[in-house]
């Protein structure tokens, strides 16, 4: 019996997957059908169904979808007011002759800022100021979209908070995980360089491909011999670094809390002189509102809606005209009307993640689909090195639409087997950042994924079509690499 329930779930897996791949079906009505016949077919009743995987699970994501909802809002407004166009002119105007320069500087401030941050609030507030320079210097949506998510991933695997699961659950210690990391990392940068020359090329940009190259190893060079200066200074020395830096950033703190006090209280000033005044002139702090939410979360930890709503007030007041109420409210409800596609798919998504993980406490015993799946698993442990990386490369794809191997899906879950099976733990945790680079830059049911192609008005599985090669083959070298340093 369980044979035929496993045969279902991989054939429901399979037929959705490919029938989203191929765009025959939208992903907001296939992944509810998912949702509903993956835990029916693996032996959970129709009620459990219905209440739990359904119900419960259009709620999951709720979070994610309130600060998508405020994060469109502050968009839309910023639209509404001139300040992005003005912001996307002034982008054009620093592109100059260098696109190719400017999506690299924009790839690695995007990749530094998510070394700490996460979460899809901050992902929105970094898009609100990076996406409107890169569209200006004449990049098409889809090479907007791709440079942000390989720029986000490439934050991610260095990003420390990320490494806690591989410190926690696998007992590795931050000296085995650092090594690995930093090789994966050099090698999804050397992706990402070679993926910004493609796609400038396809999107009709000219650039002297000699000095692109040139240029391209003397900054990985540089990198790779940052890394290393870091890793040979001692311990003891580096705590002292780490100290210096910290009252660097304690004075960071309140010099930026002094400066945007100062840039409210102008604000407040401009609009009260501006009260019977008409004229669609902007103030020169109305373009800090973008970057406000992001400092807000980023030095003084606060809250990402808080942070919307205290962007959309700065702004309010920094570009204040005669009946800007009435631009303020058609914003707020416009910014809901755009995000509602985005917000509808993560309803769909939180329900696959209830489906595979399970409802967590509302459900008592184990969640039937994890118990179905965890053996039939466990019996593809590899033994050597070729067939680790063979297996878990030409399987990659299975971390895209909540698949096994997606550490959103029941990745971590199957991790867990591996390493009861006697699998190396470094294997595993090799394992999920190579593979985790198909998740966390193509698969079309992240969050940040669904926010993005959302706003660039491109179909997110485009986006997957786009970026698959690339994020396939770094899952290869990164398995290639993990199996050099653990088998």
């Amino acid at each position: 019996m369980e044979t035929f329930q496993i045969i279902a779930v991989i054939l429901i897996f399979i037929v959705s997957a490919t029938a989203m791949f191929f765009r025959k079906i939208p992903a907001l009505i296939a992944l509810p059908l998912m949702a509903f016949f993956i835990p029916l077919v693996s032996g959970v009743d129709l009620n459990s169904t219905l209440q739990l995987v359904i119900g419960q699970g259009a709620l999951k994501l709720h979070n994610a979808y309130t600060i998508a909802l405020f994060g469109s809002m502050l968009s839309v407004f910023l639209q509404k007011t001139g300040v992005a166009n003005n912001l996307i002119k002034y982008g054009a105007e620093l592109a100059g002759d260098s696109p190719w320069g400017i999506s690299l500087l924009m790839l690695i401030l995007i990749t530094l800022l998510f070394t700490t941050l996460g979460g899809l609030g901050a992902i929105i507030m970094v898009a609100t100021i990076v996406l409107p320079i890169l569209s200006a210097i004449g990049l098409s949506p889809l090479t907007v979209a791709g440079i942000f998510l390989i720029g986000l991933s490439m934050g991610g695997i260095l990003n420390v908070g990320n490494w806690a699961v591989y410190i926690d659950v696998m007992n590795l210690t931050v000296d085995q995980i650092r090594p690995f990391a930093l090789l994966m990392f050099l090698s999804t940068f050397l992706m990402a360089i070679i993926y910004i020359t493609v796609q400038l090329y396809r999107d009709g940009q000219h650039f002297p491909l000699k000095k692109i190259i040139r240029n391209s190893l003397l900054i990985i060079a540089l990198i790779g011999a940052g890394f290393a200066i870091y890793g040979a200074i001692p311990p003891a020395q580096q705590q002292q670094l780490g100290t210096f830096t910290a009252h660097l950033l304690s004075i960071l703190r309140w010099a930026s809390a002094s400066f945007l006090v100062v840039a409210f209280l102008l604000s407040l000033q401009f609009a009260f002189f501006k009260k019977k005044d008409n004229e669609h002139k902007i103030f020169w702090t109305a373009y800090l509102s973008p970057l406000l939410p992001l400092l807000l979360i980023l030095i003084f930890e606060m809250n990402f809606i808080a942070a919307f709503i205290c962007g959309l007030i700065f702004c309010y007041f920094a570009t204040y005209r005669k009946g800007h109420l009435n631009t303020f409210v058609g914003a707020m409800l416009e910014g809901g009307g755009v995000v509602m596609p985005a917000v509808i798919l993560m309803l769909g998504i939180g329900m696959l993640l209830n489906a595979i993980m399970g409802p967590g406490g509302a459900y008592s015993g184990a969640w039937p689909v994890l118990r179905l799946l965890q053996p039939f698993m466990a019996a593809l442990v590899p033994s050597n090195g070729p067939f680790y990386v063979l297996l878990f490369g030409l399987a990659a794809p299975l971390a895209l639409y909540r698949g096994p191997l997606n550490v959103w899906g029941m990745g971590y879950g199957l991790a867990a087997v591996f390493l009861a099976s006697g699998m190396n733990p470094g294997a595993v945790m090799g394992l999920l950042m190579a593979v985790g680079q198909v998740q966390g830059i193509s698969d079309p049911t992240n969050t940040h994924n669904v926010w993005l192609a959302n706003e660039m008005q491109v179909d997110v599985q485009k986006i997957l079509w786009n970026t698959l090669p690339y994020t396939w083959a770094v899952a290869f070298i990164g398995l290639i690499i993990s199996a050099i340093m653990f088998y």
